[in-house]
């Protein structure tokens, strides 16, 4: 039987964790892994109250956080059994910016074989500039802009909410450990190719204020890396052509 896994990177997520968690359907069997990143907060109290199994990973960024979940579910460490190759693994966001219950919508393609890697797009979903800042809609319009005119990749956003079999991430070798890791994980399925389809989700203004698009350093940050993974792919596929 195909098993399931959710994997939130969380960072002093005390306040919107515990409705993220609330909303998660049960429908299928699930195994939740909350990435305490550091935080300063209660984010990993509330996070065992609701019953997700809490790995705690220092070194910050979002990449490194989600790199610690895999780990912990594809190690063998004796608490479950390790992920096999047709299990399933989905990214959510802590800060209830994302609706759990939309994840039936990124299962369905899994499910009927049309799709190793199934992304949420909030731009397709209707995302609006009160949610989605101003600052982010422009990355991500530009960042699937040069995707489209540098590699033919067709993809309408870098939405985090994402679900994807574990053969095929296995086959990634994600590393990046800040921002950059969606564009990576997008960029390799591509030039993999993996069958990819984008679903629309929903989207709302998460609670608090954003670590990365909220400020102008965390803005410039993430778009540096994003811009800086685009250029590095061009060169390297142009060696590998």
């Amino acid at each position: 039987m195909t098993r399931l896994a959710l994997v939130l990177p969380a960072f002093d997520e005390e306040q919107a964790l515990p409705l993220v968690l609330a909303e998660i359907p049960r429908t299928r069997a699930l195994i939740v892994v909350v990435v305490d990143n550091g935080s300063s907060d209660r984010t990993g109290e509330v996070a065992r109250a609701a019953g997700a199994v809490v790995v705690r990973e220092e070194r910050r960024g979002y990449g490194s956080a989600c790199l610690a979940g895999l780990r912990w579910l594809l190690d063998d460490h004796g608490l479950v059994p390790p992920l096999g190759d047709e299990d399933v693994i989905v990214f959510l966001d802590a800060d209830h910016s994302d609706y759990p219950e939309d994840l039936e919508r990124l299962l369905t393609p899994l499910d009927e074989g049309r799709a190793e890697l199934v992304i949420g797009s909030r731009i397709l979903g209707g995302a609006t500039l009160s949610a989605l800042l101003p600052q982010a809609w422009f990355g991500n319009r530009l960042a699937c802009f040069l995707m489209r005119v540098l590699f033919g990749a067709r993809y309408t956003d870098l939405g985090p909410f994402r679900a994807i079999r574990v053969r095929a991430l296995k086959r990634l070798h994600m590393a990046d450990t800040g921002f950059g890791w969606t564009i990576e994980m997008q960029l390799k399925a591509h030039s993999a190719g993996l069958g990819v389809v984008e679903v629309p989700v929903r989207y709302r203004p998460r609670v608090g204020k954003s670590k990365i698009t909220g400020t102008l350093r965390g803005t410039l940050r993430a778009g540096a890396k994003i811009l800086g993974w685009i250029g590095a792919w061009r060169v390297r596929t142009w060696f590998r052509s």
